[in-house]
């Protein structure tokens, strides 16, 4: 086991202190870990809203895990969690912005009430709003999400996103769209199947929009562990962090990329995309620093950071 140091944190990531993301951000709290090195943590920060995502804090979600883990800032593994009373209350539905090309009014034009041409015009709002939460399943390092109280409606279409899930005792949980006269439309009912299965207990949740509490969602497999108490949660959480960021970041990342590209596609495509990326991974000065760690001789061995992502 590696043993992490004051000595092997990176000059521009000093523990506790904030990401260089931090200040662009009205509902999001980015740091870095307290005591974890190359861990960033991400907070929903409404807690006066019970973290409810309004139109701004979903363009935020997005707009920031399109950036962490690629801009050059040492992180390895981002922690996500919800400030307040619980982690995510669902969508605002205050937020007239959301319902803007819903339905008609009395001073709409003619096209202006035409369905198909009002369809048309919403559709994009639903692909920029899928394509926020895509944005954490698309971040190229692992995304851990601790989860207290209520993680209802929005909540469920954002963490399952993540790549691990743990959740306190005092969790609740509810595909709640259906009950609000809608089926979930940013990725729910695409992504909660391809985690448990298509089977009954599944449907049944997203028919009915029933609450699950944290023993259902371990039993289900929607969380791979439930904290010992309610305070317990983010130590649990950092437990799974520390040995992520234990292994070479090239492995963990490739590691990532292949289990979401492999969930999509046939095993034949997925033993093609792995051989395709170990063939460059395999030459990584990562693999003999791994062995030598294995072997119990992790004294001073470091992996070095993955670098700031090329862009136009």
């Amino acid at each position: 086991m590696v043993t992490m140091t004051p000595s092997t944190i990176l000059p521009h990531q000093q523990q506790g202190t904030n990401h260089p993301l931090n200040g662009k951000f009205s509902h999001l709290s980015i740091t870095y870990h307290d005591s974890l090195n190359f861990v960033t943590v991400v907070a929903l920060h409404r807690p006066k809203k019970r973290n409810a995502i309004n139109a701004q804090m979903w363009k935020e979600i997005g707009d920031a895990f399109r950036q962490i883990g690629t801009t050059g800032d040492g992180c390895r593994c981002v922690l996500l969690i919800g400030s307040g009373k619980g982690f995510c209350g669902g969508i605002d539905v205050t937020d007239e912005k959301f319902f803007s090309g819903v339905g008609t009014s009395a001073d709409d034009d003619d096209s202006s009430r035409d369905m198909a041409r009002k369809s048309l015009a919403f559709r994009p709002q639903i692909l920029q709003m899928q394509a926020a939460f895509t944005a954490v399943e698309d971040c190229p390092v692992p995304v851990v999400a601790a989860i207290h109280g209520a993680c209802v409606g929005a909540g469920i279409d954002l963490t399952c996103c993540a790549d691990v899930r743990v959740c306190s005792p005092n969790a609740k949980f509810s595909i709640r769209e259906v009950r609000l006269g809608l089926a979930a439309d940013v990725g729910t009912l695409q992504r909660f199947p391809k985690i448990l299965g298509f089977g009954s207990r599944v449907r049944e949740l997203c028919l009915t929009g029933d609450d699950f509490n944290a023993e259902d969602a371990l039993k289900i497999g929607f969380v791979s562990r439930i904290s010992k108490t309610n305070g317990d949660l983010v130590d649990t959480a950092n437990g799974v962090c520390q040995r992520i960021i234990q292994n070479s970041p090239v492995a963990v990342t490739i590691t990532k990329a292949s289990l979401n590209y492999s969930r999509d596609h046939t095993v034949a495509e997925g033993l093609e995309h792995i051989a395709l990326h170990n063939s460059t991974a395999l030459m990584s000065e990562d693999l003999v620093k791994s062995f030598m760690m294995s072997g119990g001789a992790s004294d001073n061995i470091q992996f070095a950071p993955l670098q700031s992502y090329s862009r136009l």
